[in-house]
């Protein structure tokens, strides 16, 4: 059976995965990428696409570790966009060019101030009544309106623009658990029906999939935890886009909702925030109704035309923090001759691709072997992934 030797191969083909293939291709090394369902199925997808600055982490009047650590990712996302970054999205979507911030009644001081403040110059800016998205131009609105520097992406064309210059690159693999050679904690190869891969490091991008690769390789530390969430769905006819954060005295916004186009035409509104991590443990029947009671407190003028609710529950994968807090940023920790990595957050993709560059930097890691790609692009390769709300309203 043939061997194909490579430098580095990446498990799991979510937006992390994809951009640190990118990354490391255009730093000289062979990669292949491996992905056992869908490109971006687990976790990617169904995020709600915010690229964020960080202010958000920011609620209490304070900027966090969090806060700054993903200050850069909006100036390094929008380059991308834009086809003068470090990789060429220019064939992604923008679904709006900036997340917005409100609040249901005028904010104190101390916060209005924080939001003003040279802290976050550049990061927050107040919005005059004539500026203001549909959602929040009905006279019956009261509170304060931010426009936040924080674009907001259709994933699944980010996943095509990072997929398609390397799909000979990237295979689909089955099995469960994953055909893995090991010996001694180490991987010396997968063995696919077709071929076995070799490679000089195996890096982990595989989300919530990386717990089972640690324990298949026995793996004390680090560890996971996952973070859950309830997240609603509303889908109607209304042409309403609105993307925002509403925000309160606690740490957490309140609810945050995203618009994304459906196959339809219509569109739907997904909303995360404070509303999907309380939810975790109501049925959908209660959380869709609680979610029905917060727009209709928050938002009372409007009116979605033929709305249908749904929702469903998702993980965030991360590695373990004490007492389950949200990590600061992205991870990535070398064991044998694996890395294992999260990227906590969908902005943080291209720090984890920094740090993982600098790792193999650091243990001298060097482009020495060539891929057959005209073998590996005959191999069965993954499909993107449908965003949920195309198979969970039919």
């Amino acid at each position: 059976m043939q061997t194909i030797k490579t430098d580095l191969v990446i498990l799991g083909g979510g937006i992390a995965g994809l951009w640190l293939l990118n990354r490391v291709l255009q730093q000289g090394y062979d990669a292949l990428l491996l992905e056992s369902d869908t490109l971006g199925g687990a976790q990617s997808v169904r995020s709600q696409g915010i690229i964020h600055g960080g202010t958000k982490y920011a609620l209490n009047g304070v900027l966090t570790q969090a806060s700054s650590s993903i200050a850069d990712m909006p100036s390094r996302w929008r380059a991308c966009i834009e086809g003068a970054g470090e990789l060429d999205l220019s064939t992604a979507n923008i679904l709006s060019e900036a997340h917005y911030m409100w609040s249901k009644a005028s904010l104190g001081s101390k916060m209005t101030t924080f939001f003003a403040s040279k802290a976050l110059k550049g990061r927050v800016e107040t919005v005059s009544p004539e500026q203001r998205p549909d959602v929040f131009s009905n006279p019956g609105f009261r509170g304060n309106l931010y426009r936040l520097n924080e674009i907001v992406l259709d994933v699944p064309s980010v996943i095509e623009a990072l997929a398609k210059p390397h799909l000979e690159r990237i295979i689909k693999v089955t099995g469960n658990p994953l055909p893995l050679l090991t010996e001694n904690g180490e991987i010396q190869g997968i063995q696919l029906p077709q071929l076995r891969i070799e490679a000089q490091r195996y890096i982990t991008t595989a989300g919530e999939g990386t717990e089972p690769l640690l324990q298949q390789l026995n793996i004390k530390q680090p560890q996971m935890q996952r973070r859950p969430l309830h997240m609603v769905m509303v889908r109607h006819g209304s042409d309403l886009p609105t993307f925002a954060h509403c925000i309160s005295s606690g740490s957490k916004p309140v609810v945050t909702i995203t618009t994304h186009p459906t196959s339809t035409g219509e569109q739907v509104w997904y909303l995360g925030g404070d509303l999907a991590e309380t939810g975790v443990n109501l049925s959908a029947e209660q959380q869709i109704k609680k979610a029905q009671k917060l727009i209709a407190e928050l938002l009372p003028w409007i009116e979605l035309k033929n709305a249908r609710w749904a929702c469903f529950h998702i993980n965030r994968a991360e590695p373990k923090q004490s007492s389950l807090t949200r990590p600061d940023s992205a991870f990535a920790q070398a064991v044998g001759n694996c890395i294992i990595s999260w990227p906590t957050k969908l902005a943080l993709a291209p720090d984890l691709a920094d740090q993982i560059l600098t790792m193999l930097s650091e243990q001298n890691i060097v482009p020495e072997n060539r891929a057959d790609t005209v073998l590996t692009g005959q191999l069965p390769h993954p499909d993107i992934a449908e965003p949920v709300w195309e198979t969970l309203f039919c």
